[in-house]
C-alpha cells in the first residue's frame, strides 16, 4: 500500500514535470523558429503542419496494429467496421479535423507577432471560448464559480494587451500593429479550439468507436485540410523553392512536438490532479517569460503584465477547482483523447 501511494505521488510529479515542460518548450521552440535568421527562406508553416499530421496518422496506424496484434486481417477489418462501413459518422470528424487545421495554421501566425510570454497568456482564452461552446452546443451549465473564473480570466488577458511604450513613434506604431494582429490570430485560434474541441467531445460519447480509430480519422483529414491551406497560401512558395524549404533540426523538432504534444499530455494528464495542472501551467507562464525575456529577447515585463498574469492563474486555479456541478463539468476530455495540439 504504501509502495502503491509513493509510486502514485513520484507519477504526479513526473506528471508535473513532463506537463512543465511539453507546455512550455512547444510555445519557446515555436516562437524562435519563427523569428530566427536564416541564409535561406524561412520554413512554410503551412507544410510543418502537414508532416505532423502525417507522423499522427501513420502513430495511430501502429497503435491500432498493436492493438489488433498486428494482424493485417484484423487491422482491415477494423477499420472496415468502424470507419467505411459508418461513412456518414466517419464524415463528421472532417468538421472538427478542418478546424484543428485552421487553428495550428493560426498559433504558427500568432507566434510570428507575439512574445512567447504574451501567447501563453493570451491563448488562455481558449477556456472562455471552450466553456462557451459546451454551453451552447451540449446545453449544459456552469458552477458560479466558474462564471466568476471566466470573468476574471477575460479581465486579466485584457490587462496583458495594454501596449508598452517604444523608443520611437515607428517602433511604437509597428508594435502595436503586430500586437493586435497576433491578437485577432490568438482570438481565432482559440474560437476554432473551442468549437473544434466541443464538437469531438460530443462525436466521441454519441459513438462507441476507439479513442484511436477517432484520432486516425482526425489526422487522415487533417493532412487534407492542411494540404488545402498549403495550397490556398503557400502554393507558389512551395513551387519556387520546395515543399520542405527552410527545414533544420529546429523545425523537425517543432513538428514532433506538434505531432506528439498532444499526446504526451493525454498519457501525463491522467496522473496529474486539476492543481498540479494549474500549478504546471503557471510555471509555464513564468518559464516562458523568463525565457522569453533572457534568451529571445522579444518580451519586456511590466508591472501591469505582472499583475494581469497573475490574474490569469488565479482564475485558472478558480476554473479547475472541483465543485459539484449543476449539470456536467467540461473536464479536458478532448485534451486527453485526441493528437491535436
Amino acid at each position: 500500500m504504501v509502495n502503491q501511494s509513493q509510486q502514485n505521488s513520484n507519477l504526479k510529479w513526473i506528471s508535473l514535470i513532463v506537463l512543465l515542460i511539453q507546455s512550455t518548450a512547444c510555445v519557446i521552440i515555436m516562437r524562435y523558429s519563427r523569428i530566427q535568421k536564416t541564409v535561406g527562406p524561412l520554413y512554410l508553416s503551412s507544410t510543418a503542419i502537414v508532416c505532423a499530421e502525417v507522423i499522427k496518422f501513420f502513430t495511430c496506424i501502429v497503435v491500432l496494429l498493436i492493438n489488433n496484434g498486428f494482424s493485417l486481417r484484423n487491422f482491415c477489418q477494423q477499420i472496415k467496421a468502424d470507419i467505411i462501413k459508418h461513412p456518414r459518422d466517419t464524415l463528421k470528424v472532417g468538421v472538427p479535423a478542418f478546424m484543428y487545421v485552421v487553428q495550428n495554421n493560426l498559433v504558427f501566425f500568432a507566434l510570428s507577432k507575439l512574445d512567447a510570454a504574451t501567447y501563453q497568456v493570451t491563448s488562455q482564452l481558449k477556456i472562455l471560448t471552450t466553456a462557451f461552446f459546451f454551453v451552447m452546443m451540449l446545453n449544459k451549465k456552469l458552477h458560479c464559480l466558474k462564471w466568476i473564473a471566466l470573468i476574471m480570466l477575460t479581465i486579466g488577458i485584457a490587462l496583458a494587451q495594454l501596449p508598452i511604450g517604444s523608443s520611437t513613434q515607428v517602433k511604437q506604431h509597428q508594435a502595436m500593429h503586430d500586437r493586435v494582429i497576433g491578437l485577432l490570430a490568438v482570438l481565432a485560434a482559440c474560437c476554432s479550439s473551442g468549437f473544434a474541441g466541443v464538437y469531438f467531445e460530443k462525436i466521441l460519447k454519441e459513438s462507441h468507436v476507439s479513442i484511436w480509430i477517432r484520432n486516425f480519422q482526425l489526422a487522415g483529414f487533417s493532412i487534407f485540410g492542411g494540404l488545402f491551406m498549403v495550397w490556398l497560401y503557400d502554393r507558389e512558395a512551395v513551387a519556387d523553392n520546395g515543399f520542405f524549404q527552410g527545414y533544420n533540426t529546429l523545425i523537425w523538432i517543432v513538428v514532433l512536438l506538434q505531432a506528439y504534444g498532444g499526446l504526451i499530455v493525454a498519457m501525463v494528464v491522467k496522473y496529474a490532479d486539476n492543481i498540479l495542472k494549474g500549478f504546471a501551467f503557471s510555471l509555464s507562464i513564468v518559464s516562458s517569460s523568463f525565457i522569453s525575456w533572457w534568451f529571445l529577447q522579444d518580451f519586456q515585463p511590466t508591472l501591469i503584465f505582472i499583475i494581469s498574469t497573475a490574474i490569469v492563474i488565479f482564475s485558472t486555479f478558480l476554473y479547475s477547482y472541483e465543485t459539484k456541478p449543476i449539470g456536467y463539468e467540461p473536464k479536458s476530455t478532448v485534451a486527453t483523447t485526441k493528437l491535436a495540439a
